[in-house]
């Protein structure tokens, strides 16, 4: 998939099967491709499910012809600041305009909410996402590194002032 399909939609509105194909491809597509273990399905569905329950944000899905293609969240983390959380896009997607797109629609609702802040975690090794949020804004505050999801790793927080 090169161009984005007219049938691609972005929805917020959960359907069932949604949290399992969103823990399921955090799982699958990690492990293939940056070599995570086990470990991570559980940090994706455990928190995953508690903000869905607390309803503290909003999630996206993007998909095309039922297809789930990838999904982002804003969680409320308190204080007018947003944590962005579960953002992925299936490889057959990426560079199509999906990722960017799930990402304007996080960031636009952070600021309908009256958020200041947004933050974010994620890894070294997830070049293209990096230079996304960069574009959109965020700037790398903290890196760590640590073992973590089978292998030692660099975590990078980046964060993006939205405005007082």
């Amino acid at each position: 998939m090169s161009q984005p399909s007219s049938s691609v939609r972005i929805r917020h509105g959960l359907e069932p099967g949604d949290l399992g194909t969103i823990v399921h491809l955090h799982g699958v597509l990690y492990a293939r491709e940056h070599g995570l273990d086990t470990t991570f399905e559980p940090y994706v569905a455990k928190p995953l499910s508690d903000f869905v329950l607390s309803g503290s944000g909003r999630l996206w899905v993007a998909e095309d012809e039922g297809r789930m293609l990838g999904s982002i969240a804003l969680v409320d983390a308190g204080s007018r600041t947003g944590q962005l959380r579960w953002f992925l896009v299936v490889p057959e997607a990426r560079g199509t305009g999906v990722g960017r797109r799930l990402l304007e629609e996080a960031l636009a609702y952070a600021r309908q909410r009256g958020m200041a802040h947004v933050y974010l975690w994620s890894f070294a090794t997830l070049t293209d996402a990096l230079r996304l949020y960069e574009r959109a804004g965020f700037r790398t505050t903290e890196t760590k590194k640590s073992f973590v999801w089978g292998a030692d790793r660099t975590e990078v927080r980046m964060d993006l002032t939205l405005g007082e």
